[in-house]
C-alpha cells in the first residue's frame, strides 16, 4: 500500500512538470495552489486504492473473471473514494479559478457582491464553512460521483483493454503505452463530460445566480443548461480540455506503469497466481 500511494505522488509531480509548458501566461495559474493541494492526494489516493480495490475483489470472489470488467469496478470505485476525500479543495480550485475579477472593478448585474471574493486556499473554504457549513464544501459533489465512476472505470477499462492486444515484444514500449493513454482518456472524457460541466455550473452558482434561482440538482441542472443554452452547452470546452486532460492519461498511466517497475511493485499476474494457488491448496490437502 505504501509503494502504491509512493506511486501516486511521483506520478502526480512528473505529470505536473511535463505539462507545465501548457500553462502559458500567469492568469492560467489562477487557483493552481488549490489545483495542486488537490491533485497529489487524488493521484495518490487514485491509483493506491484502484490496485487495493482489484486485490480485494480477487481475494473475496476468486472466481470472478480477470477481464477488463475488473480494471472498470475497480477504477470507478478507485475514482469514487477519491473524489469524496478530495472534493472539498476541488471546489475551492474552481471558486478560485472562477475569479476573473478584482472585488473593487466587480459591476456585474446579477452576481453576487464582492464579499464573496476569495483571497487564498483557507479564506475559501472559511467562507464556504461559514455560508453553506459543511455541505457547501461538498456542493456537486453529486455529479462529480456521476462522472467519475464511469471516467475512472472507463479510463482503467480501455487502457489495460488495448494494452492486452499489444504484441508480447511490444508491451514495455513507452510510445505503446502512451498511445493507449492516450485513447482511454480521450474516449473516457468524452462520454462523461458533461457531468463536468454541470459539477462546475453547481460549484460556482452563487456566484452566478440569484438565491431565488439557485440550481438544485443534477438532472435539474442538465435540464437548465440545455433549455436556455442548448445540448452543444454540455460539450462547451471539451476540445479544449483534451489538450490537458489526453496527455495527462497517457502520462499518467505511462508514468504508473514504469515507477511500478522501477518500485519492485508486484504485477497484478503475480498477485493472482498467488491467489488462485492459496484457494487451490485446501482442495489439493484434503
Amino acid at each position: 500500500m505504501q509503494r502504491s500511494w509512493l506511486l501516486g505522488v511521483l506520478l502526480v509531480a512528473l505529470q505536473r512538470l511535463l505539462l507545465l509548458p501548457l500553462n502559458v501566461s500567469r492568469f492560467c495559474f489562477r487557483g493552481n495552489g488549490a489545483s495542486v493541494a488537490r491533485i497529489v492526494p487524488y493521484a495518490a489516493l487514485h491509483y493506491m486504492t484502484y490496485e487495493q480495490y482489484r486485490r480485494w475483489i480477487i481475494n473475496t470472489f476468486p472466481n470472478i473473471g480477470r477481464g477488463p470488467g475488473l480494471d472498470l469496478v475497480a477504477g470507478s470505485f478507485a475514482g469514487g473514494t477519491a473524489v469524496l476525500f478530495t472534493y472539498p479543495l476541488d471546489l475551492v480550485r474552481t471558486k478560485l479559478a472562477y475569479q476573473v475579477v478584482n472585488p473593487s472593478k466587480m459591476k456585474i448585474h446579477g452576481v453576487v457582491s464582492s464579499e464573496q471574493l476569495y483571497r487564498g486556499i483557507y479564506d475559501c473554504f472559511l467562507k464556504t464553512f461559514k455560508e453553506s457549513g459543511f455541505r457547501g464544501l461538498y456542493r456537486g459533489v453529486a455529479p462529480s460521483l456521476y462522472g467519475i465512476f464511469p471516467y475512472a472505470g472507463l479510463k482503467f477499462y480501455f487502457y489495460e483493454e488495448m494494452k492486452r492486444h499489444v504484441p508480447e515484444d511490444h508491451k514495455n514500449d513507452i510510445t505503446v503505452k502512451l498511445v493507449c493513454g492516450s485513447v482511454a482518456g480521450l474516449l473516457g472524457q468524452t462520454f462523461t463530460y458533461p457531468l463536468d460541466v454541470v459539477r462546475r455550473q453547481m460549484q460556482v452558482q452563487r456566484l452566478t445566480v440569484s438565491k431565488t434561482a439557485e440550481l438544485k440538482g443534477t438532472m435539474e441542472t442538465i435540464v437548465m443548461i440545455t433549455q436556455k443554452q442548448g445540448w452543444k452547452q454540455l460539450f462547451s470546452g471539451l476540445s479544449i480540455n483534451y489538450l490537458k486532460v489526453v496527455p495527462s492519461v497517457a502520462i499518467g498511466f505511462t508514468v504508473y506503469d514504469l515507477m511500478k517497475s522501477y518500485l519492485r511493485v508486484p504485477s497484478r499476474d503475480v498477485r493472482e497466481v498467488v491467489t488462485d494457488e492459496r484457494n487451490s491448496q485446501p482442495s489439493l490437502q484434503s
